[in-house]
C-alpha cells in the first residue's frame, strides 16, 4: 500500500509540474579510479560530509515539496557505514535509486538495502569483457564483482530482476560493443540502463575519455527496439544524435533546476552534476524551500546550456513540464516494477 501511494504522489508531481528529481551525492570517496569520473581525486574527509541526521532532515523537508526520485550515488556510495539507514530515510516518501560499482554488495547488505526502501538498483559495467572494464575502473577484478552484485540484488530484490539494471556509460570507445554487452544484461535477467558520458561539464573531459559519434545514437535507437530490457525513455535516445552532431540549436531548453536538482557530498545545491562548482545554497543552512527559490532565480544561465545529454538530464526532460504522453507509456511499460 505504501509503494502505491508513493507512486500515485510522484506522478501527481510530476503532472502538477512539481520538483520530482534530486541526484544526491554522499561520498567522493571511491574504491575505484574511473578514468571520466572528477570525484575521487577531489574526496573530502568524513568529517566534511553530511551525516544521517541531515539525510533524515533533508528526506523530511524534500517530503514538504513532493515525492522525488531520488538518485543515490558516490563515489561509491558502499563506502559509507550508514547507506542501509540513509536509504532507509529517504524510502518512506520517496523513490530511491542506489548507483553502485558493485564491490562491497553482499547478499546481506543488499536484502538490507531493500527491506530500507530501495527501489532500484543499477550496478556500473561499461565493457562486454573483464580486460577493459577492470582497466578502466582501476582495479583487477572489477567485473566479477559488479556481476556477482547484479546477481546478488536480483535474486534478494522483492520483485527480482525488474528493480535491477546495468548501468553503462556510452562513450568512443565502448559504443560498438553495446549489443554485446546488452545480450548479456538480458541473460542476467535484469534491466539495461546508459548514460552518454560527459565532457563539458564541471571537472569533466580530463581523463581523456571522449564522446561517441552520432551513429552511436542510430545504433542505441536499434539495440531500444531490440531489447525491451533497455529501460529507459525512447525520447532519450532519439534526441542523442541531435546532441552527437553538435545541433545544439536544435536541442531541447534544459529544465535542471526546475524540477530536478544536485545536493553533493557536502550539502552544496546546484542546478544539475554539471554545475556542481555553482551552487546556489547549502542544505546545512538553507530550508530546501528557500534553495528552490534561489534555483529558480538561477533559470537564465541554466536554460541556454546544451553541455550535456547524459541519463539525469533525459529524465528531466522526459518528464518535466507535466510530462508527455510518450514518456508516461515508457514509465507504463519498459519501466514498470510492479
Amino acid at each position: 500500500m505504501r509503494s502505491l501511494l508513493r507512486d500515485a504522489r510522484f506522478t501527481t508531481g510530476i503532472v502538477l509540474r512539481r520538483p520530482f528529481s534530486v541526484l544526491l551525492q554522499l561520498t567522493n570517496r571511491c574504491n575505484m579510479q574511473c578514468s571520466f569520473c572528477d570525484f575521487w581525486p577531489n574526496a573530502a574527509p568524513k568529517k566534511e560530509e553530511l551525516t544521517l541526521a541531515d539525510y533524515q532532515r533533508l528526506a523530511k523537508e524534500l517530503a514538504d515539496t513532493g515525492c522525488y526520485a531520488v538518485s543515490i550515488e558516490g563515489g561509491e556510495p558502499f563506502v559509507r557505514p550508514d547507506l542501509v539507514e540513509i536509504v532507509r530515510a529517504f524510502g518512506k516518501h520517496h523513490v530511491p535509486m542506489l548507483f553502485t560499482n558493485g564491490w562491497y554488495v553482499t547478499r546481506e547488505n543488499a536484502k538490507a538495502l531493500w527491506d530500507a526502501g530501495m527501489v532500484h538498483a543499477d550496478v556500473s559495467i561499461d565493457y562486454p569483457d573483464a580486460l577493459r572494464h577492470d582497466k578502466k575502473r582501476g582495479m583487477i577484478g572489477a567485473t566479477e564483482r559488479a556481476w556477482r552484485a547484479v546477481e546478488l540484488f536480483r535474486d534478494t530484490a522483492p520483485k527480482g530482476g525488474k528493480q535491477v539494471n546495468v548501468m553503462t556509460v556510452v562513450m568512443e570507445d565502448n559504443h560498438q560493443d553495446l549489443g554485446r554487452l546488452f545480450e548479456r544484461s538480458a541473460q542476467a535477467g535484469v534491466g539495461q540502463h546508459v548514460t552518454l558520458i560527459s565532457v563539458s561539464g564541471y571537472r569533466r573531459g580530463k581523463g581523456g575519455d571522449a564522446l561517441p559519434p552520432p551513429e552511436a545514437a542510430e545504433e542505441l535507437v536499434r539495440l531500444f527496439e531490440q531489447f525491451p530490457h533497455v529501460r529507459y525513455f525512447e525520447s532519450y535516445f532519439s534526441t542523442m544524435k541531435t546532441f552527437l552532431s553538435g545541433s545544439k540549436s536544435d536541442m531541447p531548453t534544459c529544465s535542471a533546476g526546475t524540477q530536478g536538482f544536485n545536493i553533493d557530498h557536502v550539502g552544496n545545491v546546484a542546478p544539475c552534476i554539471e554545475r556542481i562548482g555553482e551552487p546556489v545554497g547549502n542544505v546545512k543552512t538553507d530550508s530546501i524551500e528557500d534553495l528552490l527559490k534561489k534555483l529558480q532565480a538561477k533559470q537564465e544561465v541554466v536554460r541556454s546550456c546544451q553541455d550535456c545529454w547524459t541519463a539525469c538530464r533525459g529524465f528531466q526532460q522526459a518528464l518535466g513540464g507535466g510530462g508527455s504522453v510518450a514518456a508516461f507509456k515508457d514509465l507504463a511499460t519498459r519501466m514498470r516494477v510492479d
